[in-house]
């Protein structure tokens, strides 16, 4: 019986997509690097530099934001396992008085201290709700807490977006960075960059929960 050959068509265009697969995996990776070394918080920035780096120009190869938080965490997993967990308690730990701080306003965590991929480079993220957009900014005032003021992009739905108000600034070593948004957001979060649905947000009860989590695991692992 004589054998089946393949069509050479068929050879290459599986080593092709071989190929991008490699290429996309490598440029993740060199993301990854980029934003755990170099503290750049925007996946999209750190994709396309991690490709001009790799001389990688073809958008095939560029990886989706949620290839490169893959590699970002195993990243941690085989780089960091020792302080990045410290780190990351250390920041969810400071996000209580904030959100307590900032309780009127509906506080909630959000971004790389909720979803477990903080490092030593990453702030204290929190999404407040207020539709005054100055009632933030005298709070701060109030309090005496100096703030560099920014603005920031965010998409509400596949429709909608909105340029909101960000404060930023520093207690106890660590950074904070607050984005004021309409209290409508309380109902429905803004999408996340990184796979475009709603964002995970996290209130007072959930990160003290987080903690207590992080507290247990701690001590099961020192008594092995």
């Amino acid at each position: 019986m004589t054998g089946v050959r393949s069509h050479p068509n068929v050879h290459a265009h599986t080593h092709a997509q071989t190929r991008t697969r490699e290429r996309r995996q490598r440029v993740a990776h060199e993301a990854a690097r980029l934003i755990a070394e170099g503290g750049i918080r925007d996946f999209h920035q750190a994709k396309r530099k991690a490709a001009q780096r790799l001389g990688i120009h073809d958008d095939a190869s560029l990886p989706r934001n949620r290839e490169i938080e893959d590699a970002l965490r195993t990243r941690q997993r085989l780089f960091h396992r020792h302080d990045q967990p410290a780190e990351l308690r250390r920041r969810r730990a400071a996000a209580l008085p904030a959100l307590e701080f900032f309780a009127a306003f509906s506080p909630r965590l959000v971004g790389p201290v909720l979803d477990g991929t903080a490092d030593a480079l990453s702030p204290v993220a929190l999404h407040l709700h207020s539709d005054d957009p100055e009632a933030v900014a005298r709070w701060l005032q109030e309090h005496r807490i100096p703030a560099q003021p920014r603005r920031r992009q965010l998409r509400l739905d596949r429709e909608r977006t909105l340029e909101a108000p960000v404060w930023l600034f520093s207690a106890d070593g660590l950074a904070f960075d607050l984005t004021v948004l309409p209290e409508a957001a309380l109902r429905q979060a803004p999408l996340s960059p990184i796979d475009e649905r709603p964002m995970a947000r996290a209130g007072i009860a959930r990160v003290r929960a987080l903690l207590a989590d992080a507290e247990i695991a701690g001590y099961e692992a020192g008594e092995r």
